[in-house]
C-alpha cells in the first residue's frame, strides 16, 4: 500500500467495522468513513487520535446513488484520489420461505448487501481509472456459496456480491485496479453473541484476523491477486 493512501469504508461504525477502521488507521492510512450517524464516525475518529487531514466522516445512504456519489466527490474534492474501497456496509435479517417471503423483505436484502456494493464500486472506479491503480474488497458470506433454509434473500444478496465482484475485477485488472473478496463465516461480534449464546464462539472468525486479510488484499503483497473470493472461517469451516 502506497504512503499515506486514502481507504474508503463504507459501515465503518458496525459491530465489525471500527477493527477495519484501526487496522488502516495503524498503517497511516487517510480515511473516508460512511455511517447512518456521524456521532458514531466522528467518536471513532476522536478514539483513534486521527486529525481532520487525514479523516473524512460522512452519513452516507449506501443504497442511494446520488448519496454514494457525492460521497465519492467529497472524497475526491478532499484528497483527489482514491486507493482503496472496503465495502462492509451490509446486515443479515432472518428470513421466510420463498413462497411465504414479502417483495420487501427481498428488496430489503438485495437492496442493502447487492446494490450498496454496486453503487460504491460504480462510483469509485472512475477516479481509480483516473489515477491508475486501486484495490476494491467486498465483503461475501459462506451463503453467498451455498444457501439455506429462510435465508434465501440473504444468500441470494451475497451471492450477487460475488459475482459482482469477479465481473469487475475482469474489466478492470488490466487498468492497475484489483477487486477481489472475503467470505467469512461468523464473526465474533458483540451483536453475533447475543443472537447466539448457546454457539462455540471459540470457532468464530476473530474481528481483526478479518481485518488483517482485508488490509493485506488493500497492498502491494496483493498486486498479483484478482477476482479471488477468499474464504475466512476461522475453525469453523
Amino acid at each position: 500500500m502506497s504512503t499515506d493512501p486514502v481507504v474508503l469504508i463504507t459501515g465503518a461504525t458496525g459491530d465489525f467495522g471500527p477493527h477495519v477502521v484501526r487496522a488502516f488507521a495503524a498503517d497511516g492510512a487517510r480515511l473516508a468513513l460512511t455511517a447512518r450517524k456521524l456521532e458514531p464516525a466522528e467518536a471513532l475518529i476522536r478514539d483513534l487520535g486521527l486529525s481532520a487531514d487525514r479523516a473524512l466522516p460522512s452519513v452516507v445512504d449506501v443504497t442511494s446513488a446520488a448519496s454514494v456519489a457525492a460521497w465519492i466527490e467529497a472524497v475526491k474534492q478532499k484528497w483527489s484520489r482514491a486507493d482503496v474501497l472496503v465495502n462492509i456496509a451490509g446486515g443479515y435479517k432472518p428470513g421466510k420461505p420463498v413462497h411465504e417471503m414479502d417483495e420487501a423483505d427481498w428488496d430489503f436484502m438485495l437492496n442493502l448487501n447487492a446494490r450498496s456494493a454496486f453503487l460504491t464500486c460504480r462510483a469509485v472506479i472512475p477516479l481509480m481509472l483516473a489515477q491508475g491503480s486501486g484495490k476494491i474488497i467486498n465483503i461475501g458470506a459462506k451463503a453467498g456459496l451455498a444457501a439455506g433454509r429462510k435465508s434465501t434473500a440473504y444468500a441470494a444478496s451475497k451471492a450477487a456480491v460475488l459475482r459482482l465482484t469477479e465481473a469487475l475485477s475482469a474489466e478492470v485488472r488490466d487498468k492497475g485496479i484489483n477487486v477481489n473478496a472475503v467470505i467469512p463465516s461468523t464473526i465474533d461480534t458483540p451483536g453475533n453473541r447475543a443472537a447466539q449464546p448457546d454457539a462455540d464462539t471459540s470457532k468464530w472468525v476473530k474481528p481483526e484476523d478479518l481485518a488483517a486479510v482485508i488490509v493485506f488484499l488493500a497492498s502491494e503483497a496483493a498486486n498479483a491477486i484478482h477476482g479471488t473470493l477468499i474464504p475466512v472461517y476461522g475453525r469453523g469451516g
